[in-house]
């Protein structure tokens, strides 16, 4: 298992076949049987591009939801999960230490899209006890790329 290439691969997937070749010192050949190794294992599971949705017209809420959950017999918090994450509106689910149990990243074109989502979809199933919507009002960075313009004015004020 190559972990440069992953580290690589992570920080830009549209890096070709020469280019990691060159990055990491290794034959095109080599990194091109690297690269289908870890598809294969599912070490990578997909090529995205990080979009920054609020410089768009039509761009889409998201939510952060706390949920409570009742672990179930055999599976624990595995199966209420699975559910959750065919939801089109969910965007990641992941298990968490502290407070809650899980916590579902979802997107809708409106809020109230969003608010109707949790209330209809995942508060009225049984094993969820309780919900806790926290809307996304601005991203500033996202799975590693900053969505902000960071540069500073190198130009100095002067006071008279």
């Amino acid at each position: 298992m190559n972990i440069q290439i992953l580290n690589l691969l992570a920080k830009n997937a549209r890096y070709t076949v020469e280019d990691l070749a060159v990055m990491t010192g290794l034959s095109e050949d080599v990194v091109e049987a690297d690269i289908k190794e870890l598809e294969v294992a599912g070490l990578i599971r997909g090529y995205k591009a990080v979009i920054d949705w609020e410089k768009l017209d039509n761009a889409y809420v998201s939510a952060v939801i706390e949920l409570k959950v009742v672990p179930q017999d055999e599976y624990g918090f595995e199966k209420v999960a699975e559910n959750i994450m065919k939801y089109s509106e969910v965007e990641s689910v992941y298990l968490m230490s502290g407070t809650y149990d899980l916590c579902v990243i979802v997107k809708g074109k409106t809020f109230h899209e969003v608010a109707m989502f949790v209330s209809r979809e995942l508060a009225t199933k049984h094993e969820i006890t309780s919900t806790a919507t926290h809307f996304v009002l601005r991203r500033y960075k996202e799975l590693d790329v900053e969505l902000v313009n960071t540069q500073k004015d190198e130009r100095e004020a002067y006071f008279i």
